[in-house]
């Protein structure tokens, strides 16, 4: 079996909370973890935005930097950026079949606690990527919640939480302050710790977490004043702190949402240029305005339809697209939705249902998923669902029925919906 193949094949696997297996696998690999600098940013939304900045800027300061971000869209290497490329293929298979060595060694030694998961194995090709590549500071994503996650072997320069809010109940808990504690595992000693606006009650269980660490606790937006301004017809944001202005920067990156996580952004560089990594006001403008991240708030034009696409997943995420919708004023939207089992359904589609025209469930290419069908079925008993709804199983025929000649049409609900659409559309 092909190495990529036999990754994918772990995928069956699913999830699994624990760190033993991963510091195995990189202590057999050589610790390719500790030969750079590292970053980790946490949180239920925002943090793969707030990746793609900081790598952005640092790129742009003239440091070798890398990002690990997941899940992918399309492609596998997305998931591998080394100052703003995306690794090779054929660089991704050779690690690949070393990490594949390793597991198979471990795995006869007796040495891995059951096979490593599909985000284990990626995480250590990353770290061994990075480390061959001569990387100087890696922003890494945390998979999922923090404390347990595959990246949290690192010990980091910094470490930022950017949003608290519910998903992924069933392995982080169902209340705010279990979410929190289950985030505020990316928390080492003595390192800093930036913080978007967070639940009150999250906000305390973070703050108690640093006190016992000795990290200190930076809240971004009592340190980043934003203020809005013009820029043409485009919004220019200015954002201030006791050490410097960026003025009117047009950010890269749609929303009103993406102001606070700019404003996390300028936080976290400030507190690197504090521990000797570089990084001036020019290169954090570079940062906010120059960051490519696909399928949030990306407009393409098809079939003579305007189409959104945002990787909206879960009811914090579907509430900042219904906000930027009123923004532009779409207000009769053809929604094309997908969503996997174990997400808030209602939670997702409740802020979005006010804005469509019509509604499109299809079934997203994943064991996790739901059907079209059972999909329509939960939004029809909604409060204000379209009299319009449709089934489409296949994501593509729910794409082409939505692009009618100047209809507006937003993909959201499923990352695994959203990235095979994208690549229809481009």
């Amino acid at each position: 079996m092909d190495s990529l193949d036999f990754l994918f094949s772990l995928e069956r696997l699913g999830m699994k909370f624990g760190l033993d297996n991963m510091r195995i696998l990189c202590e057999a690999l050589g610790n390719p973890q500790q030969r750079f600098q590292s970053v980790i940013v946490a949180g239920t939304n925002g943090k793969g935005s707030v990746t793609a900045m900081l790598a952005t800027a640092l790129h742009a300061a003239g440091h070798r930097t890398a990002r690990y971000t997941s899940p992918h869209l399309e492609r596998l290497e997305e998931r591998f950026v080394i100052d703003e490329r995306e690794v090779q293929s054929n660089q991704l298979r050779r690690v690949a079949d070393d990490v594949r060595s390793a597991i198979e060694r471990l795995t006869g030694q007796g040495r891995l606690q059951g096979p490593p998961t599909f985000f284990e194995c990626t995480t250590a090709i990353a770290f061994e990527l990075f480390s061959r590549a001569d990387v100087a500071v890696a922003v890494l994503e945390v998979g999922l919640g923090g404390r347990l996650d595959a990246t949290n072997i690192v010990t980091p320069l910094a470490a930022a939480i950017t949003t608290i809010d519910f998903d992924h109940q069933a392995q982080l808990g169902d209340t705010l302050d279990s979410i929190a504690y289950e985030k505020a595992g990316v928390i080492k000693d003595g390192i800093p710790v930036v913080i978007g606006p967070l639940p009150p009650v999250a906000d305390h269980v973070v703050s108690e977490v640093c006190q016992a660490r000795r990290a200190r606790l930076v809240r971004a937006m009592d340190r980043v004043r934003i203020d809005d301004g013009i820029i043409g017809e485009a919004p220019g944001v200015t954002f201030t702190t006791p050490e410097r202005r960026l003025p009117e920067v047009h950010l890269a990156l749609g929303g009103r949402h993406q102001r606070l996580n700019a404003a996390i952004v300028i936080a976290v560089l400030e507190e690197l240029n504090r521990v000797g990594v570089a990084v001036d006001t020019s290169s954090m403008a570079r940062g906010l305005g120059d960051t490519r991240w696909p399928a949030r708030l990306e407009r393409r034009r098809w079939h003579d339809a305007d189409v959104l696409l945002d990787a909206a997943h879960n009811p914090a995420g579907a509430r900042a697209l219904a906000d930027y919708l009123r923004d532009i004023g779409w207000t009769e939207i053809s929604l094309v939705t997908a969503a996997l089992r174990d997400k808030d359904v209602e939670g997702i589609l409740a802020p979005l249902l006010p804005c469509c025209r019509s509604l499109i469930c299809t079934t997203p290419v994943s064991p996790r998923a739901l059907t079209a069908a059972q999909l329509a079925a939960r939004a029809s008993v909604m409060p204000e669902a379209p009299q319009l709804i449709e089934t489409i199983d296949d994501p593509g025929d729910a794409l082409r029925r939505a692009c009618r000649p100047g209809a507006r049409v937003v993909v959201a609900g499923s990352i695994f919906l959203v990235g095979p659409l994208r690549g229809i559309l481009r």
